[in-house]
């Protein structure tokens, strides 16, 4: 272990940093941070009501499509972090893939969707609480309990790297158990629809004319698929992570896919009342489910379980948003960069930068006091901030190949790499255009576009504050290119 360390030292130190954080996340607790991060309990439960209303049963399949355009991601991420093993994850990959305005903007507005992420998972929490108390709250309740889950997080995080890693194992470990005894009791003992519903398309069109449907409902798949690259923003703190964090972003892939997937495949045949869930006139229909198939106190203890899935989402959230912000500043790529690149003596934990990363989230998540549909509406604006930064480096790395880079890392492709960089690069783009596509016609301008508008004001004010302080001209980032 020590000759692995001294071998990760020194290929930092080949990168031009002398890393000081705690090297102690074992390969089993950087997979489950990933895990717990991508979360497919917090993933389907969030997001199942808006996902059927949209597309009926057979969005199910999403959970398989978009899972397999995000592991040609996951391939290009690891070929990556492999050469260039350094926490922050996007943000120095893209710096070194292409340069340092490419890398800025990379970095601000996957920052900006990583704060709007904890949001949206802190608020979509919010009303299982009300449900374990087993009381009716309001918005105000709702925003006060959101808040209070991010303060608890942020508050955990910075008691350090060791912490962070055995509740990311605990988390993985109960929402795995908790997502396969769940799932199969609702398949065994409280089944109500046949496997044919998959394929039901009535009220949404057949053939071709349910594509917009489909591909209106994958969105929510599409939320349940990244976390993966988190198990790199903590690539300082795993040992030999050049060979480990490829291993564990693929694992993350495979297990957390195919834990929601099978978590939504139970959901929809245990829905009691499928068309009143299609309709919109079960409005909480994991709920009802639930508790049809478990009584109100089963229906509490698997709560339970979901809030701790919840809580253990959030820490990873919060860890990877704090070692983005933390890599951007050690380079002085942002205002406030003395303090934000600072670990504490203590507990070797960028202290400063998680402060940020509960702060912003938390007054984000304050505006779901004031919003009709706070989920779908921060959902949404997470979602594709995240696809447009992860195209960012997927694209970096298709214009490095072309440069003549060879990844040289000791996880590769080999002559692979060429293919699948374009495929993911064709499913990532895809992916956002399907994102951004207006699909309400009845709806005023600023709904059907949203989303669009979202990304332009993030990528504007990003580029408006590069263009004015210079912030990718700091001599400590001159070393790339």
């Amino acid at each position: 272990m020590t000759a692995s360390r001294d071998a990760d030292a020194e290929q930092l130190r080949a990168l031009g940093y002398d890393s000081h954080f705690d090297r102690s996340m074992s390969f089993w607790e950087n997979f489950s941070l990933g895990f717990t991060y991508l979360s497919p309990v917090v993933g389907v439960y969030s997001v199942f009501a808006m996902a059927l209303r949209a597309g009926g049963p057979p969005m199910f399949w999403n959970y398989l499509l978009v899972g397999l355009g995000q592991l040609l991601v996951c391939l290009v991420f690891g070929e990556v972090v492999s050469q260039y093993p350094i926490s922050g994850g996007l943000y120095p990959w893209s710096l070194r893939l292409v340069g340092r305005k490419w890398a800025w903007m990379a970095a601000w507005i996957y920052g900006w969707a990583l704060f709007t992420t904890v949001a949206a998972v802190a608020v979509g929490g919010a009303p299982f609480m009300g449900q374990l108390l087993g009381v009716e709250l309001g918005a105000g309740p709702f925003t006060l309990i959101a808040i209070s889950m991010i303060a608890l997080t942020t508050v955990l995080n910075l008691s350090g790297t060791r912490l962070l890693a055995r509740v990311a194992m605990f988390g993985f470990v109960c929402e795995l158990i908790g997502a396969i005894a769940v799932g199969g009791w609702l398949l065994i003992a409280a089944r109500h629809q046949p496997l044919s519903v998959l394929f039901d398309t009535t009220g949404f069109g057949s053939g071709t004319a349910y594509l917009p449907a489909l591909l209106a409902s994958s969105v929510a798949a599409m939320f349940c698929y990244y976390g993966f690259e988190a198990c790199g923003d903590v690539a300082e703190e795993t040992p030999n992570a050049g060979v480990a964090i490829p291993k564990s972003m693929r694992m993350t892939i495979y297990v957390g896919g195919g834990a929601a997937t099978f978590v939504c495949l139970a959901l929809l045949l245990a829905v009691p009342d499928l068309g009143a869930a299609v309709s919109g006139a079960d409005k909480d229909p994991v709920a009802t489910t639930l508790q049809a198939a478990m009584g109100m106190t089963g229906f509490r203890l698997v709560i339970a379980v979901v809030m701790v899935s919840f809580l253990s989402c959030l820490l990873s959230l919060q860890a990877a948003a704090s070692r983005l912000l933390f890599s951007f500043a050690r380079d002085g790529m942002i205002f406030g960069s003395g303090a934000l690149k600072r670990l504490s003596p203590r507990t070797r934990v960028p202290a400063a930068a998680l402060a940020v990363t509960g702060v912003v989230p938390a007054a984000i998540a304050g505006l779901g006091y004031w919003l009709q549909d706070a989920v779908n509406t921060i959902i949404s604006s997470a979602a594709i901030g995240i696809y447009v930064s992860f195209q960012m480096v997927v694209l970096g790395a298709l214009m490095a190949r072309a440069r003549g880079w060879r990844p040289a890392g000791r996880f590769t492709l080999g002559a692979w790499g060429w293919p699948v960089n374009a495929a993911a690069f064709a499913y990532g783009a895809g992916a956002v255009l399907n994102m951004l596509w207006p699909r309400a016609p009845e709806a005023p301008w600023y709904v059907n576009y949203a989303m669009l508008l979202t990304t332009v004001v993030t990528a504007g004010a990003g580029a408006a504050y590069m263009l004015a302080g210079k912030p990718h001209r700091a001599a400590s980032a001159a070393k790339a290119p």
